[in-house]
């Protein structure tokens, strides 16, 4: 079943551009000059029921508009956007009931007050029966690891428990699709494991559909087998994470173990040496040139312990991102 369907979707933004000083002051009362910005540009894509997807994509990118007209903050410049067969910009209540942004740089809790009143307050508005509302609280709290806080000013909590009440604010009335902009960002490594644990798990448990976008590889390799890459405003790439790697992975990344130490001048032309510190060496090959350049250093190097492996995937996204190609 196809819950979001996003066709030839473009956003564009008329821009304020002031001179400096005192005389660019005065001259914008006279005369201002606007520049066009095109922050999203004829876009398409769908998402079916249940998918978890990666949207990635550097600063600028597009990521957030594309979310906010996902979810009507925006209306789009052109094109078609559906979620759950609603057109977002609308804002019917009843779309609204299904659905939850939650944008990691943003706060909806009330700062001065215990996050269950934001709850309470949250619970009137969509109308949440009193039973559904404690079984919620009582669920997501237990899963998150903060019931004991619940009580407590939003502004005593840590940054990580405040992402946790945010999540359980949005997910208070168990929307089927959830749009996460950077759910992790300034969490310690310990709390970004804990909320893509709990991530995964709403996930299989209610078959929501979810968009992901993080600057933290790690929320996508473990959290998304499909991703979407993003960048100028122009889709690059659009498929499974594991062809993302085969397609851009230009090179792999040979680490050997050495049982005596080399002049890695012998290694000129191999490949390009990454780290060499005895009696550890890390060489970049070609990749398809792979078998034959590991067969000659095979031969010319003195090896106790090799392993081979692609390269990390936030360097094939960080290569994409430099790429000349628009379109895959």
């Amino acid at each position: 079943m196809k819950v979001i369907s996003v066709n030839h979707l473009s956003k564009s933004y008329s821009v304020y551009k002031k001179e400096p000083g005192i005389l660019g002051t005065f001259k914008s009362l006279v005369s201002r000059k606007y520049e066009t910005v095109e922050a999203v540009k004829d876009i398409s894509f769908n998402i079916e029921e249940g998918e978890l997807i990666g949207f990635i994509g550097p600063n600028g990118a597009g990521k957030t508009t594309t979310l906010k007209c996902l979810s009507g903050l925006l209306y789009p410049t052109s094109g078609q956007v559906k979620v759950l067969g609603y057109t977002p910009f609308e804002r019917k209540a009843k779309f609204l009931n299904t659905i939850s942004l939650v944008m990691g740089q943003k706060n909806q809790l009330w700062w001065d007050l215990p996050a269950m009143d934001s709850f309470l307050l949250n619970k009137e508005m969509y109308q949440i029966p009193d039973t559904q509302f404690n079984e919620v609280i009582e669920e997501l709290s237990k899963l998150l690891e903060v019931k004991e806080f619940l009580l407590t000013p939003v502004k005593k909590l840590s940054l990580g428990q405040r992402m946790k009440m945010e999540l359980i604010a949005a997910l208070i009335h168990n929307p089927k699709v959830l749009f996460l902009d950077e759910p992790t960002i300034g969490l310690d490594v310990v709390m970004q494991k804990n909320l893509r644990d709990f991530i995964r798990e709403y996930n299989r448990k209610y078959k929501a559909t979810i968009i992901l976008t993080s600057h933290y590889m790690g929320d996508v390799e473990e959290l998304c087998k499909r991703v979407i890459v993003i960048n100028h405003g122009k889709i690059l790439f659009d498929g499974l994470l594991s062809n993302l790697v085969k397609k851009f992975a230009s090179y792999k990344r040979v680490s050997i173990v050495l049982e005596d130490a080399i002049n890695p001048r012998i290694l000129e032309g191999v490949g390009e040496i990454e780290k060499y510190f005895f009696p550890e060496l890390v060489l970049q090959i070609k990749k398809e040139e792979a078998n034959k350049i590991l067969s000659k250093i095979m031969k010319e190097v003195p090896i106790a312990d090799i392993r081979i492996e692609d390269p990390d995937v936030e360097d094939i996204i960080r290569d994409v991102f430099t790429s000349e190609k628009t379109k895959i």
